[in-house]
């Protein structure tokens, strides 16, 4: 019968009670080194490991000094990054000289490693949950050593650990397939699209020949933006008749569905307009990255003032509009005006946008083709989210 101290799930042979124990008591928490500027160098003997280096940071620091063992770290050591970003990991580099913001974590005969990155990572979780999702949290070595957790014995912990590694594994699998089908995406777009100042590209479907053509979106598309219902009258909001579409729904994509829906009296007595499907929506503004962002409705929908609504005419296909504006995400935000984040699009700058173009039936097989792959993408996308999903659950399940 579960209680407290046994987990959820549990293998079939093991049986009772987990035990507590203080994590100072199994396990010891090592300060890196601190480090003055003048003493990280551009080349040297040892790698200074910093904790972007785990994250998103790839260039290094060196050092040539000679220092106590308890300062490197090497292959399979246990480590914990506890400023800023925080979390375990193991280091599988060679050997380096970890930064004072690291922890390296020594492990009792009570502990297995695989299982112990597990109980942290569950953790981690908890502490995050807590904390409304900020991973900005202020941690400490004694609240560490401080911390009380439930405890099988080593070869239920064994069992375990090699149940999440083997889940870790498949996971980093699904994020290499993903992360190099975007990279081929990236490849075809640099090949199937004319370089700056030509007028074919390097790679074409069979068939096609003859230069591409520059042209201004707004001499060959219908420029549209939107506008909200007043939110403080219920009427215009309800009954929910009408598709209504808000800025950061462009990171959807492709829109079958919008969160909210507005009234016909909204939609009368607001600048909300009629987009019709397969036109290239475009966020004017938003938080963080979503302005410059381009998504496809794939229904019939309204918009608020924030998206401008690209509806092509004859000589222009939608799927090639949005592939192609797509790959130019970071120029449409230097187009922007304003200053950085405060800065925004307007009707005028993406009527400016100008776009080279072939035959609109070779648009369509250009536009089929990356859509296909958006699809593969997409579908990798989701089976990684599943195994993440999967992960999760299972270590709310089978920890005490």
């Amino acid at each position: 019968m579960k209680n407290k101290y046994t987990p959820e799930i549990r293998f079939s042979r093991f049986c009772g009670n987990w035990e507590q124990w203080k994590l100072g008591d199994v396990s010891a928490f090592i300060n890196g080194r601190a480090y003055k500027q003048h003493e990280l160098l551009n080349s040297g003997k040892y790698k200074v490991l910093r904790v972007g280096n785990f994250y998103t940071n790839d260039s290094w620091y060196y050092s040539n000094l000679e220092l106590d063992e308890k300062y490197y770290a090497e292959k399979g050591d246990l480590l914990y990054t506890w400023s800023a970003s925080f979390g375990p990991h193991i280091w599988y580099g060679d050997k380096v000289i970890y930064h004072y913001h690291i922890w390296k974590v020594d492990l009792s005969d009570k502990l297995d490693k695989q299982f112990f990155v597990q109980l942290l990572e569950y953790d981690k979780a908890k502490i995050t949950s807590d904390k409304n999702g900020s991973t900005m949290v202020h941690i400490t070595k004694k609240g560490m050593e401080e911390k009380r957790v439930l405890l099988p014995l080593v070869d239920e912990q064994t069992k375990i650990g090699n149940l999440f590694k083997q889940l870790d594994n498949t996971i980093a699998l699904y994020q290499r397939e993903l992360t190099t089908l975007k990279q081929t995406k990236q490849g075809f777009l640099q090949k199937m699209f004319p370089k700056k100042g030509e007028s074919v590209p390097e790679v074409r479907f069979p068939g096609f020949t003859g230069d591409w053509e520059l042209r201004r979106l707004g001499n060959h598309a219908e420029i549209l933006t939107g506008g909200t219902p007043k939110t403080q009258i219920r009427e215009y909001w309800e009954p929910r008749e009408i598709p209504w579409m808000s800025s950061g729904e462009v990171n959807k994509k492709r829109l079958s569905s919008t969160d909210n829906m507005i009234s016909t009296q909204g939609f009368e007595n607001s600048s909300a307009r009629w987009v019709e499907e397969n036109s290239v929506l475009i966020a004017l503004a938003g938080q963080g990255k979503t302005r410059g962002t381009v998504a496809i409705n794939e229904i019939p929908l309204t918009t608020n003032q924030s998206i401008a609504a690209i509806v092509p005419k004859d000589e222009l296909h939608y799927e090639f509009i949005f592939q192609n504006l797509e790959n130019r995400y970071e120029e449409l935000r230097l187009i922007s005006s304003g200053d950085g984040n405060r800065g925004g699009l307007n009707k005028q700058l993406i009527s400016d946008v100008e776009i080279i173009s072939p035959s609109v039936e070779e648009q369509i097989k250009i536009g089929e083709f990356f859509k296909q792959l958006d699809g593969l993408i997409a579908l990798h996308q989701r089976e990684l989210d599943a195994l993440k999903e999967t992960k999760k659950a299972f270590l709310q399940k089978m920890f005490a």
